[in-house]
């Protein structure tokens, strides 16, 4: 205690900022100080949701292997309650309601047949490697305990998802397959409950996922499945309009880059727009490429082409050779291979299959709707029959004005 007053000024005083001498190497420490108590209030957070998660999980499964209502009677899910509530008084999380959805949780992703459980090992094993970075932190604070192995322990990309969350999921979801797919929406785009709900009743599972494509021919696995859950299969260009109902791609384009803002939001998560109408030279000649993406997570350059009309085979050779050259001329060795989106207004899904036969680069097709037509200015003709109807009824009213004069 001497050493501190020793080494304080003992005069009273209002400490401000500018009685210290604030450099560049205080900024620089203070900013590392502050990030260092957000990282520890993202971590105990972590740590809290994983360490409840990974509870109600284990409760679940005692529920299930103690076969509980076998052994102690129908009532027991109810007795467990209120023992936890007499234990535990402040706590919340140990209404009856609550217990069983503990055990219809364990339930829902375990039972089955080994060929079922499997794939879910495959599919949560496919979250993991696409999360590494968010799950390294739960993986510490879990360690020791057992993690998903043959269907039947906690597995880790759950830690990531609330609690409440797994509720709505479990209540609403008819397969483990589309579970799953929401639960890597909730973690990839950090969805509040309230938006996952609104994405499960627009039946996002869906939708989403079903371009035809050939990824699966020419990307590794979890790097077809990644792209086959970003791009659509329909996008709603409702956001946009044209002068006519007949137009081309260049008025769809126009339309499309005057909104970009709600293009970008209608693409999805991750897409961050380059430009409209890339110029690539070879050869001396000239050609461009209408709509040019990034997506972060993909870590790829998405070439998008669009068309004003039904899908033709012809299409899909030219955005074969965009694609190749944005290989040649963008793409770092440490990204993966460009993707090609073709959007038109219509397709024969066969012929789109036969047109990919014999192409090796990465390419999907999707189609849109909902392109809203501008109202139309009138034509010198039906501005001229208004004129005309204007004066009429000018004249009228004067006849009567005159007539209304003449009895006065």
């Amino acid at each position: 205690m001497s050493d501190i007053k020793n080494n304080a000024d003992e005069s009273p005083r209002i400490v401000k900022s500018h009685d210290i001498h604030i450099d560049a190497g205080y900024a620089k420490w203070i900013a590392d100080v502050k990030h260092r108590y957000r990282s520890a209030q993202v971590k105990a957070a972590v740590r809290v949701n994983a360490e409840k998660l990974l509870f109600n999980w284990q409760l679940g499964r005692d529920l299930v292997q103690k076969k509980a209502e076998e052994r102690w009677g129908a009532g027991v899910v109810e007795q467990v309650s209120l023992d936890l509530k007499r234990e535990f008084p402040d706590a919340g999380g140990f209404s009856t309601s609550n217990l069983w959805f503990m055990k219809r949780w364990y339930l829902f992703y375990t039972q089955g047949d080994a060929q079922i459980l499997q794939q879910v090992g495959k599919e949560l094993q496919l979250l993991e490697n696409q999360y590494k970075s968010k799950l390294y932190q739960v993986g510490k604070e879990l360690e020791g305990e057992k993690l998903y192995q043959d269907g039947k322990e906690f597995p880790l990309p759950f830690a990531l998802v609330p609690w409440r969350h797994h509720i709505e999921i479990l209540y609403r979801c008819k397969s483990i397959d589309e579970a799953l797919f929401y639960i890597a929406k909730t973690i990839e785009q950090g969805l509040s409950r309230d938006a996952l709900i609104n994405c499960i009743k627009a039946n996002l599972y869906e939708h989403q996922g079903k371009i035809v494509n050939n990824f699966a021919d020419h990307l590794p696995d979890t790097q077809s499945k990644l792209v086959q859950e970003v791009l659509k299969e329909n996008y709603d260009f409702g956001f946009a309009s044209v002068e006519h109902e007949v137009y081309d791609e260049a008025e769809l384009e126009e339309a499309l880059s005057q909104n970009i803002t709600d293009l970008l939001l209608e693409m999805g998560s991750g897409f961050a727009f380059l430009g409209r109408q890339q110029q690539l030279v070879v050869g001396g000649r000239t050609r461009k490429i209408d709509l040019l993406f990034y997506h972060i997570r993909l870590r790829c350059y998405i070439v998008c082409e669009l068309k004003a009309k039904p899908f033709e085979p012809e299409y899909a050779g030219k955005l074969n050779y965009y694609v190749n050259a944005v290989d040649e001329l963008l793409k770092t060795k440490e990204e993966n291979p460009t993707i090609g989106l073709l959007v038109c207004s219509d397709m024969n899904k066969t012929e789109v299959q036969w047109s990919f036969r014999g192409i090796s680069t990465p390419m999907g097709v999707a189609t849109y709707n909902n392109i809203q037509i501008k109202d139309a200015l009138p034509s010198q003709e039906q501005l001229a029959e208004r004129v005309q109807l204007l004066q009429k009824e000018l004249q009228e009213t004067k006849r009567l004005m005159n007539k209304t004069k003449s009895h006065e």
